[in-house]
């Protein structure tokens, strides 16, 4: 049997994982992102040849070392140009991974990886026009289109998460005031959470953050699915940014199918049916051919590690 192994940096997390001729991932492992990126690197390195000796395999055995990493990669140089989430900026990620392995390093982004993913083995399985927004600490996206990734013409495009919703509106960690991710993302759902919870002491959002902790993406839904008609305003709000940006690329490139991943797609059919709501007030010529379809995700975070073990093919 053939093997391929990809790579999932994450901000806190970097998961490894071998994929066989399936789809299936056969072995796994996670270690923590460390505070440097040439200590990531290295992190990165021994977590790769740790898990293909578990299946007494050597890096000779797989055709390339698969990466999907947060933010943007120059498809000419190899370089990471800039990952506000990790906090890297213009780091020769291809050049340092070459020092570890002996077989091809692609690299890619992570959101990227994780359409790929869903492209080979998972919802967007067959379909060769496809959208995927992953809502998460940030807002990522990829796009497929008649089959291939499309990134630009210098792999640094497809930055879904930082198209511009509000002119010269809430700051983003990347610079740009008034990005999709600054609205969108599991970090500006906790902001409205807490401006919200602020204004009404009253809300049952107060008592669920006494009983959990703290305030996480999930407060606002859960509240809401209870009845809070705070919590559930919040949500219609934040939805609301949600389907405006999916309006917006789809009125671009109206795909077959758009996928929706990260954290907050856990709040499944109820966040999905809000989304659909919203959908027309957002979608050109709507009466006339409607939308395309919208569901979520379904590999989850083997997404991208499946996505990243293709990436020679993107």
């Amino acid at each position: 049997m053939k093997y391929r192994v990809g790579v999932d940096i994450g901000g806190t997390t970097i998961k490894v994982g071998v994929v066989d001729e399936n789809n299936n991932i056969v072995k796994r492992c996670a270690v923590d992102t460390p505070d440097t990126f040439e200590k990531s690197m290295k992190a990165l390195a021994d977590a790769v040849y740790a898990t293909i000796g578990e299946l007494g395999l050597k890096i000779e055995d797989f055709p390339c070392v698969g990466i999907g990493t947060p933010g943007s990669i120059s498809s000419e140089t190899g370089r990471l140009v800039f990952s506000n989430n990790t906090n890297w900026k213009d780091v020769p990620m291809a050049e340092e991974l070459r020092k570890y392995f002996p077989v091809p390093v692609f690299i890619n982004n992570d959101a990227n990886c994780a359409v790929m993913g869903e492209a080979v083995a998972g919802a967007a399985k067959g379909r060769k026009h496809v959208i995927m927004l992953t809502l998460g600490t940030g807002v990522g996206g990829g796009i497929i289109i008649n089959g291939k990734l499309f990134a630009g013409g210098d792999g640094v495009g497809a930055e879904l998460g930082h198209t511009v919703l509000f002119h010269d509106g809430y700051p983003c960690t990347c610079g740009i005031p008034g990005c999709l991710e600054a609205y969108a993302s599991a970090t500006a759902l906790i902001r409205q959470t807490k401006e919200a919870m602020a204004a009404h002491p009253e809300s049952a959002m107060n008592k669920w953050v006494e009983e959990n902790g703290k305030v996480s993406g999930r407060c606002a839904f859960d509240c809401a699915m209870a009845g809070d008609p705070v919590a559930n305003e919040v949500v219609d709000t934040y939805v609301s940014y949600i389907a405006n940006g999916i309006g917006s690329l789809v009125n671009v490139f109206r795909p077959e199918i758009v996928l929706i991943g990260g954290g907050i797609s856990n709040s499944g059919d109820f966040l999905m049916n809000k989304i659909h709501a919203q959908m027309p007030k957002y979608t050109f010529a709507y009466d006339v051919v409607g939308y395309p379809a919208i569901e979520r995700a379904t590999l989850g975070n083997d997404a991208g590690i499946i996505g990243a073990a293709y990436s020679d093919q993107m």
